[in-house]
């Protein structure tokens, strides 16, 4: 009885140790929250280049507006 109770206790623990679904899907969850992590600061930094240069343009009409009263 005790080597089938030892017998039961090796084979759970193997069952354990090899079960790591869990792992791949918090590893697929982990890689596509990166992902979007990415995507995002990709885009934050797109809307502050076009901010950039939506205010240099709006800086060179008002100089070009300036200039053209001194004439």
């Amino acid at each position: 009885m005790k080597k089938l109770f030892i017998l039961l206790a090796v084979a759970s623990l193997g069952f354990v140790a090899c079960n790591n679904e869990a792992s791949a899907d918090d590893a697929a969850a982990k890689a596509a929250d990166s992902a979007r992590v990415a995507d995002s600061l990709a885009k934050v930094a797109a809307d502050a280049a076009a901010a950039d240069s939506l205010a240099k343009a709006a800086a060179d009409t008002v100089k070009a507006a300036a200039d053209t009263l001194k004439k």
